[in-house]
């Protein structure tokens, strides 16, 4: 696949997550309630998990943003729903890395998050892509 066919189909995954988001909405009852924003663009998010023996059972977001953060945030909350904590964790250190512009293991199925890989191009938009799994991680490392 050329590379313009390719950025195509990731910009196609970007607008499908921001236009009809996954997991969105809020957990009542959430053992994990994260509020986050990023003050240089207005982005913020509200984050809501339900952790159960070590593992992510639940995730939902709400809040407001920029197409490239509130798609990150429906691919986050994907990407951790059925996962270990230490999983989660290793995920979001390797969307980290991504997005630093860095090599990350292959042995993670990243999925739809692969897509948001062109924001390392853009230092500006790094933020907006990384709130959602900052929260993640604030409320996964606070809650031990």
């Amino acid at each position: 696949m050329s590379f313009n066919n390719l950025d195509q189909l990731y910009r196609q995954v970007i607008m499908d997550h921001y236009k009809n988001p996954r997991n969105k909405g809020q957990i009542e009852d959430g053992t994990l309630t994260i509020d986050m924003n990023n003050p240089t663009c207005g982005d913020r998010i509200h984050l809501t998990m339900n952790v159960e023996d070590g593992k992510v059972s639940e995730a939902k977001f709400d809040g407001e943003g920029c197409s490239i953060s509130m798609a990150s945030a429906s691919m986050m909350t994907q990407a951790i729903k059925g996962k270990d904590v230490e999983t989660a964790l290793r995920l979001s250190k390797t969307f980290s890395e991504m997005m630093q512009g860095n090599d990350y293991p292959d042995d993670l199925d990243l999925g739809d998050i692969e897509a948001l890989q062109g924001v390392a191009k853009f230092p500006a938009r790094i933020k907006c892509a990384t709130l959602s799994w900052k929260a993640m991680e604030k409320g996964l490392t606070e809650k031990e």
